[in-house]
């Protein structure tokens, strides 16, 4: 089998990456190297190691999280699609039985909130992994000048981010900590769509989604029964406040 190990020391995979990178960076965008890649990587194989998966199926997702970004050294749009299509080559050539390339290159392909779908537990895992990872060590163009992009910005304010699996309730929990940098409002106009999707990416998994932002829950964790909805006021009812 081919293990995350080859893949990581493949240094056709490594000069993709810093490949993939240098052109973001030249596009201002945030750092999308070994770091973040690395940060993915462990994350999706800790994600379903605390749900209870077999070995294969964690290690097709670290290696999933460590390519999935590749694409990006073409071009940002469908970057998702570029990296599964440049990476199946590769591990073909490497060894890897047709399946297990199928189902990394399916979950890479998928993991853009824009396009993707989920798909499989791989896909679940890195959806995960990736959208959490927002922190300012991402971000390397903010200097005595300041910025005024909103991925800075808001990425510049978080202190730190956590992702947590409680395998037995299944649960998973993202948490980010916040300085008044920025705010909530801001951090939604980006992160929305992304947080929406790892809800989904949850749910495929079995689990429940909680976003927290500063010990605050932002996502309803469960759907009210039909009893709390009817003691919901209507609009014409009058409510004490």
């Amino acid at each position: 089998m081919i293990t995350y190990e080859d893949v990581r020391n493949n240094k056709e995979i490594s000069t993709l990456i810093d490949g993939a990178n240098h052109v973001l960076s030249a596009m201002k965008y945030t750092e999308h190297g070994l770091r973040h890649v690395g940060y993915v990587s462990r994350t999706a194989y800790m994600i379903l190691d605390k749900l209870g998966f077999d070995e294969k199926t964690k290690e097709l997702a670290k290696i999933a999280g460590y390519v999935h970004d590749i694409g990006n050294m073409i071009n940002r749009k469908d970057h998702g699609v570029t990296s599964a299509i440049l990476i199946y080559p590769i591990l073909k050539e490497m060894g890897m039985p047709l399946e297990d390339v199928c189902q990394i290159c399916s979950a890479v392909g998928n993991h853009e909130e824009e396009i993707g779908s989920v798909v499989n537990e791989i896909a679940a895992a890195i959806i995960i992994a990736d959208k959490s990872d927002a922190h300012r060590t991402r971000v390397k163009r903010i200097n005595e000048r300041g910025s005024d992009d909103i991925h800075d910005i808001v990425n510049y304010s978080i202190r730190k981010n956590i992702v947590l699996v409680d395998g037995e309730k299944k649960i998973i929990s993202v948490k980010f900590y916040m300085d008044n940098s920025s705010s909530v409002m801001d951090y939604l106009k980006i992160f929305l769509p992304r947080m929406v999707m790892s809800e989904k990416a949850a749910r495929f998994l079995g689990c429940e989604f909680r976003l927290y932002i500063n010990n605050v829950i932002i996502n309803t964790v469960k759907r009210m029964s039909k009893k709390q909805l009817e003691q919901v006021p209507r609009p014409d009812e009058d409510i004490d406040l």
